[in-house]
């Protein structure tokens, strides 16, 4: 089974985080990590090669830094890696990006094709499906397991609301969109980290594939850093008569009731 994951470097989670000057974007100089739903769909790659054979091949769009969330999916047992290198990544939304991924693997077979369900930074939750469209290809969304289903097939269960799942079998070539928590994640071991310094890691960029903002098909107009404030009420009356109107602020103005 040949697996491609599309995986992409994020801001980490407890990095401070402060605007570009033209708000369009945050300043480059935080620390970055690879995006969470990314790594666990890599990870549920790796399990499926070691439990039925094949290959996995990692992806990734953006600047000369985003090399590094592939150079830890080979150390982890990814076999190759593909880099599409580009100042602009940053800008292309959503359709863009399946794009730039479709024209990327072109004239590559693979089996299935793992992505992350959403972004930690713009969060869309649409490069996946986008991706499935533009290959033409079934997908299914929120997958919490994958396995065989006999040739060229698979069964996936997706996650759904109010705690309820649905399982459904289907053919490949396929796109899935990963669930974060379906698996427990790996370290890279040292022998690892030694064996990806030969595995091969191609490289192509944006302006090979012909891919640019303008391929997008929406506009991000800014960016605005939320505003802090806190504020003390105090409510007057007796306890109960307190207990009473605290209820009703918690019920019509937090709506946490």
């Amino acid at each position: 089974m040949n697996i491609l994951v599309c995986l992409k470097q994020v801001p980490a989670k407890d990095a401070p985080l402060q605007l570009a000057p033209d708000a369009g974007w945050i300043r480059d100089d935080v620390t970055y990590e690879t995006n969470e739903p990314d790594a666990f769909a890599l990870e549920a790659a790796l399990r499926l090669k070691e439990a039925h054979g094949g290959e996995v091949a990692a992806l990734t769009l953006g600047p000369a830094r985003a090399a590094q969330v592939l150079r830890e999916a080979l150390a982890k047992g990814a076999d190759r890696a593909i880099h599409v290198e580009g100042g602009e990544a940053h800008r292309l939304d959503a359709f863009a990006a399946a794009e730039a991924i479709t024209r990327a693997i072109a004239g590559q077979a693979f089996d299935l094709i793992l992505t992350g369900l959403q972004s930690d930074d713009a969060g869309y939750g649409q490069t996946g499906v986008i991706l499935a469209e533009l290959l033409g290809a079934p997908h299914a969304t929120i997958i919490m397991q994958i396995e065989p289903a006999g040739e060229k097939k698979v069964k996936v269960k997706r996650e759904l609301e109010s705690g309820n799942f649905q399982f459904v079998t289907m053919p490949t070539p396929a796109v899935l969109t990963i669930q974060s928590g379906i698996n427990k994640l790996r370290y890279a071991t040292l022998m690892g980290i030694k064996q990806a310094k030969n595995k091969p890691l191609a490289t192509a960029t944006l302006d090979d594939l012909g891919v640019t903002p303008s391929l997008n098909r929406q506009q991000l107009l800014g960016l605005a850093l939320p505003q802090k404030s806190k504020g003390t009420t105090l409510i007057p009356g007796s306890p109960k008569e307190q207990a009473a109107t605290l209820l009703r602020h918690l019920r019509q103005d937090a709506h946490v009731l």
